[in-house]
């Protein structure tokens, strides 16, 4: 008997538990169909944040010297040409 028992109590709170991940899974559902119809566009919200911020300015000009920095180095060679018979 305490067997019987044991299985409807687990059958029961299994019942409950799975009941509450339905529930959470359709909220969440429904969240993610209101945000996936219009999609986040994060680049809105920070465009013009560093407007005439001297900081910026000099990470900008660092960051622009870095990179030619490595189109200098890597001009192309004059390359040998060999005579094949």
């Amino acid at each position: 008997m305490p067997s019987n028992w044991v299985k409807t109590m687990a059958a029961d709170d299994l019942e409950k538990r799975v009941a509450a991940l339905e529930a959470e899974v359709a909220k969440l559902k429904a969240t993610s169909d209101s945000t996936a119809e219009r999609p986040h566009q994060w680049w809105n919200e920070i465009a013009g944040s560093f407007a005439d911020d001297p900081v910026y300015e000099e990470a900008m000009r660092l960051g622009r010297e870095w990179r030619e920095s490595f189109r200098a180095r890597s001009r192309p060679r004059n390359k040998r040409t060999h005579d094949h018979p």
